[in-house]
């Protein structure tokens, strides 16, 4: 296929590109705010939107037999939606992304040799961005873009803040799928595996995309600066959650727990009934360094201080984060409800976990924060 066929014919315009890398830098922060796959791939179709300035925007999932398996849409109404039907497959300009994985500009769909034209009840489109979103060799998926809002087609420009956005959200498709598998695993011959992928994988990734955007810091702006700096922060951060995350799949006795697993067992248990979107922080190997006993205490304690915000906390989110290193271990819960109030209605909830981190030596704290209620209960660690 000819150049003049694979795009359309532009240069990039200077003007406005800053303003446009502060919108990149904010979709990546964006994307990586992702709790689960559905999320990430509804924000990264946002995202690319707004970025380039489309009236429509859709990603593809490319399945086993090479054939869209998932179609996630932005910018058409559920009505248009149900009036098209069922969702394409991978045919016509889609189809040629899927065998021919390559950036694709086109001010007009209609006139690409390839192009199949629409289906009954479906809105007329003119211009077209294509952009696989792959990690190394393996392709998840395409973005598809059409109708770009403020020009007849879209840009040089355009394809390289989509590309650069293509490669962040596959980098987030990614790790979100290990660590789905990770929660999942039940089997212990796929621990090793799994953290083997994690590490040399997921990590390696993500660090070279910081060091990436590192080297893209010289000649921007101080606030293009700041926020490319923040998303590198960002990255540091997801980094250490991975890992930490590798110190769950760690080696340990049949007779022992993983108590990060059972923690997050616990936290569904008792917020989903409530109707709390709970978040769940583990920093440390937590299965090597507590004893069973004191692993049965903070699982005990999370649950006593869970069902408090439940009853009296009139909360929406809760999060729980359990820090451990080789002198103590730390559980934190914090919600965002009415506070503290008077201190009455509390019954002894309070009182019961001051007993147990007093019994090992330890302390427990409730306090107030901007949004609503923090307790701490900070126990040692015995030899």
């Amino acid at each position: 296929m000819s150049a003049s066929a694979r795009e359309t014919e532009d240069r990039p315009e200077a003007a406005g590109f800053d303003e446009r890398l502060h919108r990149l830098l904010e979709a990546m922060q964006g994307i990586a705010d992702g709790l689960s796959l559905p999320v990430i791939l509804h924000q990264i179709v946002q995202s690319a939107c707004a970025l380039v300035g489309a009236r429509y925007g859709a990603l593809g999932v490319i399945g086993e037999n090479q054939t869209l398996v998932e179609f996630v849409t932005e910018g058409a109404s559920p009505e248009m939606i149900a009036a098209i039907g069922h969702y394409p497959e991978g045919h016509g300009i889609l189809g040629l992304l899927i065998v021919d994985p390559r950036p694709l500009r086109l001010a007009d769909l209609s006139a690409h040799p390839d192009s199949y034209g629409f289906p009954e009840h479906h809105p007329a489109m003119r211009s077209f961005l294509g952009v696989p979103v792959r990690v190394d060799d393996e392709i998840f998926g395409n973005l598809y873009l059409c109708d770009k809002r403020d020009a007849q087609a879209f840009s040089a420009d355009d394809e390289a803040l989509i590309v650069a956005l293509a490669a962040m959200a596959a980098v987030a498709i990614d790790s979100t799928r290990l660590h789905e598998r990770l929660q999942d695993l039940a089997v212990l011959r796929d621990r090793e595996r799994i953290a083997r992928d994690l590490h040399d994988k997921v990590i390696q990734r993500l660090f070279a995309t910081g060091l990436s955007l590192q080297a893209a810091n010289q000649g921007l702006d101080d606030a293009a600066a700041r926020k490319l700096s923040q998303a590198v922060d960002e990255l540091d951060e997801t980094i250490a959650e991975i890992r930490n995350a590798i110190f769950g799949l760690e080696a340990r006795p049949a007779n022992r727990p993983n108590l990060g697993a059972a923690l997050l067992v616990l936290v569904d248990e008792l917020t989903q009934p409530a109707g709390l979107e709970p978040t769940v922080r583990i920093d440390g190997p937590l299965n090597s360094l507590l004893t069973p006993t004191l692993g049965d205490e903070l699982l005990a304690v999370a649950g006593e201080a869970l069902v408090n915000v439940v009853r009296h906390a009139a909360a929406r989110n809760v999060s729980v984060s359990v820090t451990v290193d080789t002198q103590q271990v730390v559980l934190r819960v914090v919600d965002d409800g009415h506070g503290l109030g008077d201190g009455s209605g509390g019954g002894h909830g309070l009182a019961n976990l001051e007993t147990r981190a007093a019994r090992l030596g330890g302390s427990c704290q409730l306090g107030a924060t901007d949004r609503g209620a923090s307790l701490e209960w900070r126990v040692p660690l015995s030899d």
